[in-house]
């Protein structure tokens, strides 16, 4: 292979690119993680992912992907036979339905086109119909990866209480976090998950549950199997910072500094910047003449949008175009999705640069693989960024006078 100058674009909706200051915090050598250093790593991390969780409730974090953490949240508040109550809004609410099966949960799926979030009104209905309450978890995707849609957990925790149900809530929240508002303890959230690869800007390898007075109450008496899951043990070594098996130490000195740059910039700012380029995004997307995958507005993610291909033709083709003529990876569909769409990922460590080098991929892609679309897609976002950067700044020069 020939050298490429420049610096590879990922833009795939996580893993997300890692920041230079992240780096740098992991190129240390590994200290003992039984020493009194390490013990003030573990409490400032675990701290700290309070913060971003938005929880007074304990974290816990495992050496391990996304799906691990999946797995601990169910195997820490269930028993073998129990029903869980779960929502089809994608490849990733698919998989945890299937894992969920695997365990020998009842595991009972609520069906979805894939372009649409949960449905309160459904969950509550499902609910209300249980009057034994053999339902003992909902289990929901915030935000699912596969298609760019978010979904109202807040609402959903209305449903189950307009139910009078006392189902546990257990949410994956593991492309939402630390790019788009998610308040754990608020929304009644018993058990989030989520992991390091996204908008914690982090290499893959931790993964997180909070757990909540009650879901920490049905681990006593859960009956699944666990032992490298386990609750207990991790809170009783979390105590004193440490972890009771070796932990990825270089990778906590990592999340260190990842929650250090979401506090500095404010989780608010965080939040509104992503808001801004997922907008710019989509604006783009609709200039060209595509369709994004999302249709209802208000679920419309701020984290990567999924963009329809033209009937005929190939998404995977477009990318692999991208790849080749512009060193820049972009999401492949899953599934039900596979070769229909190509997912733009916007998170993490990204500015108004970042977006606008990524968009111009797109649209010389399209250009360069003969697709038909609409010129003036990345103009279209530079048009909306500078009308933001020029409201922002007329706000600014009013607080001034």
């Amino acid at each position: 292979m020939t050298y490429r100058s420049g610096r590879h674009f990922l833009q795939i909706p996580g893993p997300s690119n890692v920041p230079d200051r992240i780096l740098r915090a992991m190129d240390k050598p590994t200290m003992d993680h039984r020493g009194p250093e390490f013990a003030e790593l573990g409490k400032t991390v675990l701290a700290g992912m309070k913060q971003i969780f938005k929880t007074e409730n304990p974290v816990v974090i495992y050496p391990a992907s996304g799906t691990g953490a999946w797995e601990a949240a169910l195997v820490n508040t269930l028993s073998a036979g129990d029903r869980v109550l779960m929502c089809e809004t994608g490849q990733f609410a698919t998989l945890w339905h299937g894992m969920a099966a695997k365990l020998g949960l009842d595991a009972e799926f609520i069906g979805g086109d894939w372009r649409h979030g949960v449905d309160p009104q459904a969950v509550q209905q499902r609910l209300s119909a249980d009057s034994d309450h053999r339902i003992k978890a909902v289990c929901v995707v915030h935000h699912e990866t596969s298609t760019g849609v978010t979904s109202d957990v807040a609402a959903v925790r209305r449903a189950i209480d307009a139910a009078g149900h006392p189902a546990l809530l257990l949410v994956d929240t593991i492309s939402g976090l630390g790019s788009v508002d998610f308040r754990t303890d608020e929304w009644g959230v018993d058990v989030a998950i989520t992991c390091s690869q996204k908008g914690l800007m982090m290499p893959p390898g931790l993964s997180f549950n909070t757990i909540s007075a009650k879901a920490l109450q049905a681990s006593r008496t859960a009956g699944l199997p666990r032992s490298y899951w386990g609750w207990d043990e991790m809170l009783q070594h979390n105590a004193r910072g440490y972890f009771p098996y070796s932990p990825a130490t270089n990778l906590l000195y990592g999340l260190k500094e990842a929650i250090a740059m979401l506090l500095e910039e404010g989780l608010d700012n965080v939040f509104a910047r992503h808001a801004r380029y997922s907008e710019a995004t989509r604006r783009a997307v609709r200039a060209w003449g595509l369709e994004v995958l999302s249709l209802v507005p208000s679920e419309h993610s701020n984290v990567l949008t999924a963009v329809l291909m033209p009937e005929g033709e190939s998404a995977d083709r477009l990318r692999a175009v991208i790849l080749e003529h512009f060193d820049m990876s972009l999401g492949t569909g899953l599934n039900k999705l596979q070769d229909r769409v190509f997912r733009i990922g916007h998170l993490g460590d990204f500015n108004d640069l970042t977006l606008i080098g990524t968009l111009a991929g797109v649209e010389m892609g399209l250009s360069t693989a003969g697709i038909a679309h609409n010129k003036g897609g990345v103009q279209a976002a530079l048009d909306y960024l500078a009308e933001v950067a020029a409201s922002g700044q007329r706000s600014q020069q009013q607080r001034v006078a």
